[in-house]
């Protein structure tokens, strides 16, 4: 049965997923870089990334390497594929990633602006979906076949689909970070009346696991 996951989803201790002023220098805002370095050594994320096979193995790498398992298709707001805002001026930007982006399987990305799919190398193509999350969900649970599918982000994105209850598993990454303001990820929801609680916690030494799951409606 295909599920809608989160993984390795960063945010501060302050709760922000995203630091201010974000830009195409700053994609992350201002600060957003330091709530990821628990990834980036990684054996998962180098590998992911092109950087070969080497990489920290233990907690960090475990739980990186439970988000890229048995993923069929991945969901992304449009601030995750590229700074752009309004109608695209043209086709020449096509994401962060270079020719080849790690997700090797189609990638539904969220936008308000009709867009040509975009073919990459390594099986990544992405899809321009412009009639809302739910619309996104069905084309993404669709393509991936009983795998299941991954929510990129980024926060607005995020709290969309939380606010929905759509999210089945939710992994966060809680960083020794404060950030002060930002974007913030659960301002204004209430997690136990949507059905969610905590499964797991477990620390590292760079940050904090924590796994939400939404309770089943029977």
């Amino acid at each position: 049965m295909t599920r809608l996951i989160v993984s390795s989803f960063s945010i501060s201790l302050d709760g922000f997923g995203a630091g201010p002023g974000q830009s195409l220098q700053n994609p992350l805002g201002v600060g957003g870089l330091a709530l990821h370095e628990w990834v980036f050594p990684t054996r998962t994320f180098q590998s992911m990334h092109g950087e070969g096979d080497g990489g920290e193995t233990g907690i960090d790498d475990d739980f990186a390497a439970r988000g890229v398992t048995g993923l069929g298709a991945w969901i992304l707001g449009r601030n995750m594929f590229g700074p752009v805002r309004g109608p695209w001026p043209d086709e020449q930007w096509k994401g962060w990633w270079g020719d080849e982006p790690p997700y090797h399987t189609p990638v539904f990305v969220l936008t308000n602006h009709p867009r040509p799919p975009l073919a990459m190398d390594g099986g990544t193509t992405f899809h321009f979906v412009t009639d809302g999350i739910e619309a996104a969900w069905q084309r993404a649970a669709e393509a991936a076949d009983g795998r299941d599918v991954r929510l990129g982000g980024g926060v607005s994105t995020l709290r969309q689909y939380l606010r929905a209850g759509m999210i089945d598993s939710m992994h966060l990454a809680i960083a020794p970070v404060l950030l002060g303001s930002g974007e913030h990820l659960f301002t204004g929801l209430d997690l136990p009346a949507l059905g969610y609680h905590c499964t797991e916690h477990v620390p590292s030494t760079k940050c904090t696991h924590i796994v939400l799951e939404r309770r089943s409606q029977a």
